[in-house]
């Protein structure tokens, strides 16, 4: 069974910093783990950091210059480091990777930024 997981959040002060780690397991083939999204609650799930198909990075408006989205490909692990945190970041982070044309998705973690 294909497995995305995700750790690293937790409770943090405004202007603070996390990494995030999602690690691949539970299969044989790779996963290309294609970025980060969160969803805070009421509201959509929306994109955080990817990597591109040129293997360049995009970010969410409300994001940029604050996250940064790296790989371990020797560890097939995917990072966020996020950085100047503010309360607005609050949320349940999800990686997302993709194997053969199928999407799949971690369980989440829990990110909370007090004020």
């Amino acid at each position: 069974q294909v497995q995305l997981v995700e750790s690293g959040g937790g409770l943090v002060q405004a202007g603070g910093s996390l990494r995030l780690s999602c690690a691949a397991s539970g299969s044989a083939f790779s996963i290309n783990v294609m970025g980060w999204y969160r969803q805070a609650p009421g509201k959509q799930r929306e994109l955080v950091a990817s990597f591109t198909s040129a293997g360049r990075t995009n970010y969410g408006d409300s994001v940029k210059g604050r996250f940064t989205i790296s790989r371990d490909n020797a560890k097939n692990t995917v990072y966020l480091q996020m950085n100047s945190l503010k309360p607005e970041d609050t949320a349940v982070y999800y990686c997302k990777g993709e194997r053969f044309g199928n999407i799949y998705w971690g369980q989440g973690t829990q990110v909370t930024v007090s004020s």
